[in-house]
């Protein structure tokens, strides 16, 4: 396709990288189709007006003004790569323009459920505690090592928040035969039956469950909810997962329950990201730790290169994007998520 006509791009992906998001046959396909121009994500609005004014897509979640957009007519999409959804620009002037602003974070529903499947085996079984033993020759044999062992079968599982990692959490979960209660207030009843699962209230999920996975986004009405007091409801020595956003929990409580005893728990997520080397969760037992790495799988990287060029494909032809999901109207504005740090 000759220079000029093909659409230009503005790439500005940070902290992800074109190369990491992209295969090299990807990213040749996409240097095939487009002019991409690399921005710094800060200083999109020093870009002159006449490459502004040709800018098809942004590949990336930068800072941009009312202003910024103005000078961008041809603006089709924001191809959100970094998967949060920040309160970095005017969602409303983006929806009434017929701007798409789209994510990628659902590459990740699938990896993270498969951890957090890990995670709750190991808290049954105390897989990561009885290797350690063994190391150390301090290891229990047969039933002298089971003492506090449980089966994930049959058991009775609470999952808060019903996304697309809630989903996959669901799917993951299936052969276990277990009863699945789910607790997610943005979505009716019917679809969490037809997934299989029973609707319930955060009460009974956190009451009557002895596993809790948490999945849920960090939003305006939510941040720290799960506290002392939802704590308390759980039942003694139940398994409590943090797969989501650590925002979503009082972590303070969260330890303090886990240090009486009250609850074990799991997470890959912390309100300080790298945690403090001198944090008391690094030493406490009945807490099983994972540094954010869940979902940061070479393929769910490579997955949403795949999907973004798909869905400007797509668009190119004036169609609707397909593949990546689409922010909504009336819930972007309450979302609280942080941007992630690391890979």
């Amino acid at each position: 396709m000759p220079e000029t006509n093909r659409p230009l791009v503005i790439s500005a992906p940070a902290p992800r990288t074109l190369e990491l998001i992209f295969s090299r046959k990807a990213l040749d396909e996409l240097n095939r189709r487009y002019r991409l121009i690399e921005a710094d994500p800060e200083n999109i609005a020093s870009l002159g007006d006449a490459t502004l004014a040709e800018v098809r897509y942004v590949i990336g979640q930068p800072p941009l003004d009312e202003a910024t957009l103005a000078r961008m007519p041809r603006l089709r999409a924001i191809l959100n790569v970094e998967s949060n959804l920040l309160d970095n620009m005017p969602y409303e002037v983006l929806f009434r323009r017929g701007i798409h602003v789209v994510t990628t974070g659902q590459v990740f529903a699938e990896p993270v459920a498969e951890l957090g499947l890990a995670m709750a085996l190991n808290l049954a079984r105390g897989i990561v505690d009885a290797d350690l033993a063994f190391r150390e020759g301090r290891e229990l044999w047969g039933g002298e090592g089971n003492r506090s062992a449980r089966l994930l079968s049959g058991s009775e599982i609470g999952i808060i928040g019903f996304g697309d990692l809630g989903k996959a959490l669901n799917r993951v979960l299936s052969g276990f035969r277990a009863r699945i209660r789910v607790y997610d207030p943005w979505l009716p009843g019917s679809i969490l039956t037809e997934a299989g699962v029973e609707p319930a209230s955060i009460e009974t999920v956190l009451s009557s469950s002895d596993f809790v996975f948490v999945v849920a986004a960090v939003t305006s009405e939510n941040e720290g909810f799960l506290g002392a007091e939802a704590f308390s409801k759980m039942r003694h020595g139940a398994a409590f997962i943090l797969l989501s956003r650590a925002g979503v929990v009082d972590f303070d409580a969260l330890i303090a329950a886990v240090e009486a005893g009250r609850i074990v728990a799991a997470s890959d997520v912390f309100p300080e990201e790298p945690l403090p080397l001198d944090h008391p969760v690094r030493r406490l037992p009945g807490f099983l730790r994972s540094a954010h790495r869940a979902g940061a799988l070479d393929p769910a990287f490579k997955k949403m290169g795949k999907m973004v060029l798909e869905d400007m494909e797509l668009m190119d032809r004036n169609l609707p994007p397909m593949r990546c999901k689409r922010a909504e109207r009336e819930t972007v504005a309450r979302m609280r998520s942080r941007p992630v740090s690391v890979n």
